[in-house]
């Protein structure tokens, strides 16, 4: 028997690891068009040449790789299947072993107060790439395919930044800005992604008509809600996929204001999703435009149902 060997070629390339959260400084001033992974960044702007990769998975300080303190779920510099319970206790072991601590078992913690994050977290490719891709890559990315854009828009993410002039906090709707086209800068690293948690009789839930060859979201629908006295105090539904960015639902949310959750009242709500995608729409051989706005409601019909279900 012959075994053959395809050798794959790249171009030259510098590795640079970051030491700290000032790993900004680290980034040389390049003025052609690099990919750049900085701390869990990843910046795709030229897709031919390899020239510069900053890795801070092994960042000795100002870049936590996971806290969860109530109210706050704090995601930093984590992979992806830290948020998703069942595949916790096989693949974390590694990047805390490297970095001299234990390993923190905060599934539990993510499922309890924010979980759609673990329900999108565990629909994301397959164990492989859950096992190295990282929350902060993922957003950074900004595909408008991805989940996680779609389930922290609803659940009130903000994102945090460190660049030369300091610190700053951002909102989904300030973070994502375009197909693959977030406000970080140059020389900006994204070092934490913060949730708020869920409080009482609050439930949220993320569905999606997944592509069956990527996995990646056709059309995902990402719901929270809040329920007091039997109605409604509150809800978020966000919905992406269909759109350069994930779209807040403003006149589903606003249908369910006061209202019992009821499968009536529900239904009725999400009817209003397609209208709220507006006509700038993503459309491909798989899935057209129009195609991704009709099916939108049932799918923010099914998020809501489960979020509602959720928050009891």
């Amino acid at each position: 028997m012959t075994v053959s060997r395809l050798a794959v070629a790249t171009a030259a390339f510098s590795w640079v690891v970051a030491t700290a959260a000032g790993a900004y400084g680290q980034l040389p001033d390049w003025t052609d068009d690099p990919i750049v992974s900085r701390a869990t960044v990843v910046r795709a702007v030229h897709l031919t040449e390899l020239r510069a990769r900053i890795d801070a998975l092994r960042a000795t300080g100002g870049l936590q790789p996971f806290a969860y303190a109530d109210p706050t779920i704090r995601a930093g510099v984590t992979r992806i299947r830290a948020l998703h319970l069942t595949e916790l206790r096989t693949a974390l072991d590694e990047a805390y072993d490297a970095a001299g601590r234990s390993r923190p078992r905060y599934a539990g913690a993510v499922q309890a107060g924010a979980a759609a994050l673990a329900e999108a977290a565990g629909q994301i490719g397959d164990p492989a790439v859950r096992n190295r891709g990282t929350i902060g890559g993922n957003v950074a990315h900004a595909d408008p395919a991805s989940d996680l854009p779609t389930v922290l828009a609803a659940l009130g993410a903000t994102f945090t930044v460190s660049g030369p002039d300091g610190e700053r906090s951002l909102a989904a709707a300030d973070f994502f800005q375009g197909m693959m086209a977030t406000a970080l800068g140059d020389h900006d690293i994204l070092t934490a992604v913060n949730v708020p948690a869920a409080g009482s009789g609050s439930g949220s839930a993320y569905v999606k008509f997944s592509h069956p060859a990527s996995r990646y979201a056709v059309v995902g629908a990402a719901a929270a809600v809040t329920v007091a006295g039997g109605t409604c105090a509150g809800a978020s539904v966000v919905v992406g996929g269909a759109t350069a960015v994930p779209v807040r639902c403003a006149s589903v949310e606003a249908a369910l204001a006061g209202q019992s959750l009821s499968a009536a009242a529900i239904a009725a709500a999400a009817a209003n999703a397609g209208g709220d995608l507006g006509d700038d729409l993503l459309g491909d051989v798989f899935a057209s435009g129009e195609y991704r706005k009709a099916v939108a409601p049932v799918y923010v019909q099914r998020a809501l149902t489960t979020a509602a279900e959720r928050a009891g």
